[in-house]
């Protein structure tokens, strides 16, 4: 596998594409992603995560888009609009190793109806919906909200060959809504967590790597960044 990193020259962008990478918008990131990939026939064949660009980098300044990308194919840069920065991505992982981590994850349940296929249900709207319009704001909510985010992840933790020996810190979270060609509209929600994972099995945990975790894998969710503390 390979896990690479994308700047885009805006200079080289539609009026509208550009608004909608500077805004975050996913799908038309996942669009523009595929251009990395040009000989591919088949499913997506790659995760990413769409950052601010912290970094100084030659002239280009701080605060604009950074994709990271892990696929299995090296991808190949567009000439003009975007660039790559290419490692390979093959840790050496054993039982019992700790690894700082950050992951943009959809986090979800199924939600059974009577006579009905289950349908997914935001899990941090679902803890806040007991709570009455007046409290939602509360202190109380937002720690139901986020006890229910840090489950979510323990709980799909061990398959996934982890395990959380510390709290996971949570960053943002966001609900998204894309029109997704054809006026189709796609809503998900997003959560951003960090902190440190412990290896329990490494086939696993590669597979998870190589997978994602969770749902909303074409809108940027589910890809690890990992590195030694």
């Amino acid at each position: 596998m390979y896990l690479s990193r994308i700047r885009v020259d805006l200079n080289n962008l539609s009026r509208a594409m550009l608004f909608d990478v500077m805004a975050g918008e996913a799908y038309s990131a996942h669009q523009l992603l595929w251009r990395l990939f040009p000989e591919h026939e088949g499913a997506r064949p790659f995760l990413f995560r769409q950052e601010m660009d912290e970094t100084e980098h030659e002239a280009v300044p701080k605060g604009l888009p950074l994709f990271y990308v892990l696929s299995p194919q090296k991808p190949t840069a567009v000439e003009g609009l975007l660039s790559v920065e290419i490692k390979p991505f093959s840790p050496d992982l054993k039982q019992g190793d700790q690894l700082a981590f950050r992951l943009r994850a959809n986090p979800t349940i199924a939600k059974a109806e009577k006579g009905q296929r289950g349908r997914r249900a935001d899990v941090l709207m679902a803890a806040k919906k007991p709570f009455p319009k007046g409290q939602r704001k509360s202190e109380a909510c937002t720690e139901a909200m986020n006890d229910a985010a840090r489950a979510w992840l323990h709980q799909r933790a061990e398959a996934a060959g982890f395990i959380l020996p510390v709290e996971p810190e949570l960053g943002a979270y966001r609900q998204h809504a894309l029109n997704k060609g054809s006026g189709q509209r796609v809503q998900f929600s997003s959560v951003d967590y960090e902190g440190l994972l412990e290896v329990q099995d490494p086939g696993a945990l590669m597979e998870t790597l190589a997978n994602g975790l969770g749902r909303a894998k074409a809108f940027g969710c589910g890809l690890f960044l990992l590195r030694r503390p």
